[in-house]
């Protein structure tokens, strides 16, 4: 039922925006796919496990540094939509806007591109038995989520990301200087 709802809205959204192609490419454009890597090996920050356990949370290091992953709808980002920019909690760099934001209905916070394409980094992950990308801090490597192909325009993908891997600033507001 969601997923209808879900795809209704895509349609409304398109019918009153009234987008033609060449919008929609032009808007592609705006918003550059992040590198594919092909592992967690070479990033610039490179931290002791010690270090990380001390620097985060509990929760920060299980899904940063262990890429575990939250509870659907537990996350305090996933229904919060104020204006701002989301940090990541390993880096402290912005990597995701509020104005990218959207209800995917998955119970993750969800985002359709990130605040630029340096801020993140695609690794491929065949855990679990699939096939995805994993979306990582493109400065430490710290698991944030994973990205899908199922979208709302312009880019069609769903950057699906745990709210204890980010740190939300709101508009106007300092940049965070620690994790916790």
């Amino acid at each position: 039922m969601k997923k209808i709802i879900y795809l209704l809205g895509i349609i409304v959204c398109s019918l009153i925006t009234n987008c033609s192609q060449s919008q929609t490419s032009q808007n592609i454009k705006n918003y550059p796919s992040p590198e594919i890597v092909p592992n967690h090996d070479n990033f610039p920050i490179k931290l002791s496990d010690a270090t990380w356990k001390q620097k985060l949370t509990p929760a920060q290091y299980f899904i940063l540094r262990q890429r575990g992953t939250e509870r659907p709808f537990s996350g305090k980002y996933d229904h919060f939509y104020k204006k701002g920019t989301y940090y990541s909690a390993a880096s402290l760099q912005p990597i995701f806007s509020s104005e990218t934001k959207f209800n995917s209905g998955t119970g993750w916070p969800s985002f359709y591109a990130p605040i630029n394409k340096d801020a993140v980094k695609l690794v491929k992950d065949e855990s679990e038995g699939m096939i995805r990308l994993e979306v990582v801090d493109s400065k430490t490597g710290s698991h944030l989520g994973h990205v899908f192909d199922d979208g709302p325009p312009p880019t069609h993908k769903r950057y699906c990301l745990d709210s204890d891997a980010l740190i939300f600033v709101p508009e106007g507001g300092k940049a965070p200087t620690s994790s916790k």
